[in-house]
């Protein structure tokens, strides 16, 4: 089956993020058209992805890519025309967040991708990182009982490049560029179109040089009393941190994006899986995410499709199969004799547990 065109609009920290996931887990895409507003970074962007066409003229990539779908990782001041400019030419929309600087904007892009019966997908990862997406799955199936409260928290010392400080280049400050991660995710976990009741925020500059906020704490008020707590800072100095928080009425789960390997959950009642070999997922337990994501089965899978499609051979062999084989037979004779056993090693008998005994 050919491959989805896929044309990214910018040549920046997101864009390398973009392109980064196309190579590693998109192999049903291609992308082959890259757009920056300067012509030399958009090119050095090309020759570094193996990417065939770059422009600088974004009218010019639409009429000449031939791509499926156009992925927007340009500043915020410019999706708003990105998006309807590629309705216009027929081409389903990715927009990274957020979605736009104003709800005018927003009502137009979504218009102009439903007259031209396009899609248009708003770019909230939150949604798909595997951690929190095993714990909206334990709020799912009632492992935690009712929600009554969440929180998510985001935080470092601050953006990549300069535009983000700009406000009309942004639209606003850490609230625009992080808290709406903490919003999306919010509505996810919640399921459907929660109703908001109310919310109250308190902003600051603390540390940067912007007119615009550099550290938030907004509280949203959902219908069904449920209450949500979003920390979003460009003022917090170590490192990247980002964290979320569900509480229930039969138990609670926490997750932190970039340390650790699961969530930590309490829940009265138990639930379908904690991790393997877990004996039981009542009361504290560490829920595995993504197992077979984390444990690299989609990866070797996706690898030998590859290898098979495009006739390469696979990075591990039968023959690193064999080795594997060799050292295990040679660790069962070490276990029976009591001594070390040099390599190459032929065993004596085809059942390893024989070996031992």
């Amino acid at each position: 089956m050919e491959k989805t065109k896929v044309a990214i609009l910018g040549c920046g920290f997101i864009a390398n993020i973009h392109m980064e996931s196309y190579i590693r887990f998109v192999p049903n895409a291609e992308v082959v058209a890259v757009y920056g507003r300067n012509l030399d970074k958009a090119k050095a962007f090309a020759k570094e992805h193996k990417i065939k066409s770059y422009y600088s003229d974004m009218d010019q990539l639409l009429a000449e890519s031939d791509c499926d779908v156009i992925d927007i990782c340009i500043p915020n001041v410019a999706h708003h025309e990105a998006c309807v400019k590629a309705a216009h030419a027929d081409k389903h929309v990715i927009c990274e967040k957020p979605l736009a600087m104003n709800l005018e904007q927003a009502d137009e892009m979504i218009e102009a991708c439903k007259v031209a019966n396009k899609k248009l997908m708003y770019a909230e990862e939150l949604c798909f990182a595997p951690k929190y997406e095993r714990v909206r799955m334990l709020v799912e199936s009632g492992a935690v009982g009712k929600v009554y409260m969440l929180k998510q928290a985001e935080k470092h010392s601050g953006p990549h490049s300069r535009w983000f400080y700009e406000k009309d280049q942004s639209g606003g400050g850490v609230m625009m560029d992080m808290g709406c991660h903490a919003l999306a995710w919010f509505r996810w976990i919640l399921g459907g179109n929660p109703k908001v009741k109310s919310v109250y925020a308190s902003m600051a500059t603390v540390m940067h040089d912007t007119e615009c906020e550099d550290n938030s704490v907004t509280m949203i008020e959902f219908e069904d009393n449920v209450l949500a707590v979003a920390e979003d800072s460009w003022a917090k100095h170590g490192g990247m941190d980002d964290r979320i928080e569900v509480y229930g009425d039969k138990g609670v789960s926490y997750a932190d994006l970039f340390q650790g390997n699961s969530a930590l959950t309490y829940s009265m009642d138990g639930y379908d899986y904690a991790m393997e070999k877990a004996g039981t997922s009542q009361g504290w337990t560490f829920t595995i995410y993504e197992e077979a994501f984390n444990q690299g089965y989609p990866q070797e899978l996706a690898h030998f499709v590859e290898c098979i499609r495009e006739d390469k051979q696979p990075k591990v062999t039968g023959e690193d199969g064999r080795a594997v084989l060799e050292m295990i037979y040679a660790a069962y004779e070490s276990a029976k004799t009591g001594s070390k056993v040099t390599l190459p090693f032929e065993p004596k008998v085809d059942k390893p547990i024989d070996l031992w005994k």
